[in-house]
């Protein structure tokens, strides 16, 4: 049983290891490893000064018991020259090693929002969790559990390993031999009080280990339940109008109480489990106030020892005891740091799992080659079934080109996968087989039904993705005017969630208004006007023609009329087998 335990002790530190590691070799290990030998020399200053309290607390009770007034008095003045430096040291210890935490969490969080964004690993994360959940609260609030729980027990077991070692000597020179005679025999055992101690808390971390073994996975129950009612309060929030409209009050409360219920019944477990370990952890530590004065007091009584010397043993074994037992004293915070290390080991595994997909998609590449046509070669499109593993064919063989300045129209029912094969153009299709050549130099825009507008100010919704003053005022407005937004233009440096603020129609004329704004060689609208009345899309689709005469643009739409704005038709034909892409050739234009 204890081999086995090491044994995965060991596994688990060698994955502690390398979450931490990349930190204390990156480009921060300078100011680090100097944050850190500073909090380390201050404890180590610390336990040197718990010696001293240690030796001063011997003679101050002899100074009582003997009622010398002068060397209580000097003794007082002794213990305020000792208490101001350990203040100073305490504080500035807790300081040094908040400003580490803080500096160490912020460079993780950085290093995993990097990781998550890169090659659209957030969106494919949506798409197939690869067994993780909530990426928001693994950066946001597991990377701040991990870095403060890190330094903080590491320390602390530091902190117990340098007390043990300065304090058994102690109590091994003042505690003095146990002697007793067995069967006519006389012995005796040198330092009895550090074998009392060692064997004290010896029994105390076994007990303490499986009495508290529960509570490692229901701490990790317990952040996923908060993080899925804290989503779900959020995803409620940014649809308070759909929600609304359909009166939909009823099903998100009776949704939200059973996220509230279970975050209520995992709490009841860890109430649980928590009373059990905390009935023996206070009890073992009320036992060990009284515990080394009633080991030590026969010895006090006979007068081997003085009043001082009993209670320096008394406070040297507590130091021993209590560092001997930091395993036990610290088993809560040891299963809520190990169960946000799992969740930490997990969504780091689930993020590298993805970046390979992406990295070596199977039969998938976009490239860039020359300035001609933006062409798709045998694209094949399947819908994901989980596991990183495709499922569905839904799009089969499909062939396209896109000339520079070319007009073309995408149709087809509804489900039959036109977004998709934006999407595999765009290079964000983890489950797709074939090519996308595009030419080099490209600057593409892609246009969705639902734009996505940041929240912030108005400037930056419509500059996005560029920096918000990355266009003149004039500029914007400008854009906003020939939108039809003109009316936002005084609200251009006002932050507020505009998505929230702004009818769907308007979202998608300020989405053109970005396009207006960067110009793109390649323009992708994947019903980006359907929320737009019949003569405002008319409007919009001649803007677009008027304002960027050389852009291509692809269009999905359902309606008749927009195809007097495209030159060429392509139609997705569902099949048992998977839709087929038909080239339609020309369309005839009205009179």
């Amino acid at each position: 049983m204890v081999t086995r335990l090491l044994i995965d002790a060991g596994s688990f530190l060698g994955k502690v290891w390398a979450l931490a590691a990349p930190y204390w070799k990156s480009e921060e290990r300078l100011r680090a490893w100097g944050l850190l030998i500073a909090v380390v020399g201050l404890t180590l200053g610390l336990v040197y000064m718990a010696v001293l309290f240690n030796t001063w607390n011997r003679e101050f009770y002899n100074s009582l018991e003997q009622k010398n007034y002068q060397d209580f008095a000097q003794l007082i003045l002794y213990f305020c020259f000792l208490a101001a430096v350990y203040i100073v040291a305490a504080v500035y210890r807790l300081y040094l090693r908040q400003m580490l935490t803080m500096r160490w969490r912020v460079w993780l969080t950085h290093q995993y929002l990097g990781e998550w964004l890169e090659r659209q690993v957030y969106y494919r994360l949506e798409l197939d969790h690869h067994g993780t959940d909530n990426p928001d609260q693994r950066i946001a609030e597991d990377l701040r559990l991990f870095t403060d729980g890190a330094l903080a027990l590491g320390l602390g077991l530091l902190n117990a390993v340098v007390t043990l070692v300065s304090f058994v000597a102690i109590l091994w020179a003042v505690s003095g031999p146990l002697e007793f005679a067995v069967a006519g025999t006389d012995l005796s055992v040198p330092g009895y009080m550090v074998w009392v101690a060692v064997l004290y808390a010896l029994l105390a971390s076994f007990a303490s280990h499986f009495i508290g073994r529960p509570l490692i996975g229901v701490n990790f129950r317990l952040e996923r339940m908060e993080a899925d009612l804290r989503f779900g309060l959020v995803r409620l929030r940014e649809n308070a109008e759909g929600v609304a409209l359909y009166r939909g009050e009823a099903p998100e409360r009776r949704n939200l109480a059973g996220r509230i219920e279970g975050v209520r019944e995992t709490w009841w477990a860890l109430m649980h489990y928590t009373k059990r370990l905390t009935y023996f952890t206070a009890g073992y530590t009320q036992v060990a106030i009284v515990f080394p004065f009633v080991v030590a007091a026969p010895r006090f009584f006979s007068g081997a020892i003085t009043l001082g010397g009993l209670t320096q043993i008394a406070n040297a074994f507590g130091e021993v005891q209590g560092a001997l037992s930091w395993f036990v004293n610290s088993y809560a915070d040891l299963a809520n740091w190990k169960a946000s290390v799992d969740r930490l080991l997990s969504f780091k595994n689930a993020l590298d799992a993805v970046a390979r997909e992406a990295g070596t998609a199977a039969g998938f590449e976009v490239e860039t080659a020359g300035a001609g046509a933006l062409a798709v070669q045998d694209l094949e499109l399947s819908v994901p079934q989980g596991g990183g593993i495709p499922g569905r064919v839904l799009l089969a063989g499909a062939q396209l080109a896109l000339r520079p300045g070319e007009r073309v129209l995408l149709s087809g029912p509804s489900g039959s996968g036109k977004s998709t094969l934006v999407r595999a153009i765009a290079g964000i299709g983890p489950y797709a087989r074939g090519r996308v050549v595009l030419p080099q130099g490209t600057r593409a825009l892609f246009l969705p039904q639902k734009p996505y507008l940041p929240i912030g100010t108005l400037r930056a919704a419509v500059c996005y993705p560029a920096e918000p003053r990355a266009f003149g005022d004039d500029a914007v407005r400008t854009a906003l005017q020939d939108c039809r937004l003109a009316h936002l233009a005084p609200s251009l440096d006002e932050p507020s969630n505009w998505s929230m603020r702004l009818s769907l129609g308007e979202q998608q004329r300020l989405a053109l208004a970005r396009a207006l704004l960067h110009r793109p060689d390649w323009l992708f609208l994947d019903e980006a006007t359907a929320s737009m009345d019949e003569a405002l899309e008319a409007q919009m689709y001649s803007l677009v023609r008027a304002k960027l005469p050389q852009a291509a643009v692809f269009s999905i739409a359902h309606r008749p009329q927009v195809a007097r704005f495209h030159a060429r038709r392509y139609d997705l034909v569902p099949a048992a087998e998977g839709a087929s892409l038909v080239d339609r050739g020309p369309i005839a234009q009205p009179g």
